[in-house]
């Protein structure tokens, strides 16, 4: 056997080495390429990459069939409330930090006569709720409560707030995952809302 016959497997080792130790270059390299894209799309394109797209655009509404939040003077959330209606269903709870940073948007939305606002409470207790509407004001015409979160699975939530814009035949028109601020006010839930307020 022949040294250079020899010396082969060693090589190969040295190769294999050399290798895995680029496995982790790439993946970065790979993660890298993907969060740039998604900064060059945000800022050069304009997109929103917290968006995420919902099956459910376009589509009937999940049935409503919720407990009304005891002690709130709001009525409880069923088809009933928001059939035949523009309304705006807010999925919240007392302890989602970004719920209480939108919360005064959706007081100034409940001043809108084309729109009726509608709570889902998420995994929340009564009277913490409760404290949360009291200290920043109910702007939910019917608010439903949904203690093991079945109601959020059915409308796709992934986390809260979030929020569906359903048309008066029932069917969602928009979806906002995240909390509403001036821009996504703006520049979207009104153009949806006077979109669908023409019909």
């Amino acid at each position: 056997m022949s040294v250079e016959t020899e010396n082969r497997p060693a090589e190969r080792k040295g190769l294999a080495r050399y290798a895995l130790a680029l496995v982790p270059l790439v993946v970065f390299l790979g993660f890298a390429g993907v969060a740039g894209k998604m900064l060059y799309d945000q800022d050069v394109n304009g997109r929103d990459i917290s968006a995420i797209p919902s099956a459910l655009i376009g589509k009937k509404a999940p049935s409503l069939s919720l407990p009304s939040l005891e002690g709130s003077g709001t009525a409880a959330l069923t088809d009933a409330a928001i059939t035949g209606k523009l309304t705006l269903v807010n999925v919240f709870a007392s302890w989602c930090v970004p719920c209480r940073q939108e919360h005064p948007i959706l007081k100034e939305l409940a001043n809108d006569s084309r729109l009726t606002i509608v709570g889902i409470n998420y995994k929340d207790r009564n009277d913490n709720a409760l404290r949360f509407l009291g200290e920043l004001g109910n702007p939910y015409n019917a608010i439903g409560v949904d203690p093991n979160g079945k109601a959020a699975i059915d409308w796709g939530v992934y986390g809260i707030p979030e929020s569906y814009l359903v048309g008066p035949d029932g069917t969602i028109l928009y979806k906002r995952v995240g909390p509403f601020d001036e821009r996504s006010l703006t520049q979207e839930l009104l153009p949806a809302i006077e979109k669908a307020a023409r019909g």
